[in-house]
């Protein structure tokens, strides 16, 4: 009995340290993933872009009584790089602005944001200007830290992409899909923002186009328990509705199940519910 008594301490105590020791690394994962956000919100204001939203997935989902690593996106803009992007192709406006996560994944910190291939290759974009000025612009942000790009192997034209077509206007079907979206009771509005009216005050007349930032952090947090990297394109979760060749209007949205094939070579059962969730909604909508 004795032996059987020390044997079952020995686990405990094992137990016991290992727990610790796991508690000390996602706390310092955590610290890590701060100090980069607190570097990369640093640079944006020093560079004199304009902070549109900055979302702390595992901390709101944590408030859901969801666990997940640390992650924390973060978006800014400045409408002179967005406006000859969005000239070029108005879709385009699905990866903008500027987007920089930080987030933990195997016991360590990263940073990654969406460069300018990976505009160019979903977007068909040919702009070289106007892609080599996103790039230099989102240097003097990404700089400060040792982040890099997602990788773009199997990107292609509109790749994860899901669409919507509506008879409503513009800012009818933006109206609604605001109003639909925020009656649910897991849903936070991040914001919005009118690429035409920032076109204008460049001189620049564009299609009618908004896009509208939401996200539920309980389901997103859920989705993005084994995948944080797709916290930089699916969570928050972005809308862009922007008027049709033909009348009324189009909406675009990132289909998640795809991002995490993209990005880990696999999906989960939680990603295809939200694509299937968010569609439904969204098509309710625009009826």
């Amino acid at each position: 009995m004795t032996v059987v008594r020390t044997t079952v301490r020995a686990i405990a105590g094992t137990s016991l340290i290992f727990a610790t020791a796991m508690m000390a690394q996602a706390s310092s994962v955590q610290e890590a993933v701060d100090e980069n956000f607190t570097s990369i919100e640093a640079a944006i204001k020093e560079a004199g872009l304009a902070s549109i939203a900055s979302i702390d997935h595992a901390r709101l989902a944590a408030a859901e009584g969801v666990e997940m690593p640390p992650s924390r996106v973060q978006m800014f803009s400045d409408p002179e790089i967005n406006t000859p992007i969005l000239k070029e192709n108005i879709r385009a406006g699905l990866d903008l602005p500027f987007r920089v996560l930080s987030y933990g994944q195997d016991g360590s910190a990263k940073v990654v944001f969406t460069d300018s291939d990976f505009l160019e290759f979903r977007h068909g974009l040919s702009d070289k200007s106007a892609l080599d000025t996103f790039s230099q612009r989102l240097e003097t942000v990404t700089g400060v830290t040792d982040g890099k790009a997602l990788p773009t192997n199997g990107l292609s034209r509109d790749y994860g992409l899901i669409e919507l077509v509506s008879e409503l206007s513009v800012a009818e079907a933006a109206e609604n899909l605001t109003k639909i979206v925020m009656a649910q009771d897991d849903t936070v509005w991040f914001g919005e923002i009118d690429f035409t009216a920032e076109a204008a005050t460049q001189g620049t007349e564009l299609p009618k186009a908004v896009l509208l930032l939401f996200g539920g952090p309980g389901p997103g947090g859920i989705a993005m328990a084994d995948f944080p990297a797709i916290g930089l394109d699916a969570f928050c979760q972005k809308l862009l509705v922007y008027a049709g060749d033909d009348g009324g209007s189009v909406v675009i949205f990132n289909d998640i199940a795809a991002f995490a094939e993209l990005y880990y070579g696999s999906s989960a059962k939680p990603h295809h519910a939200l694509n299937e969730r968010l569609t439904a909604t969204f098509q309710k909508a625009l009826q």
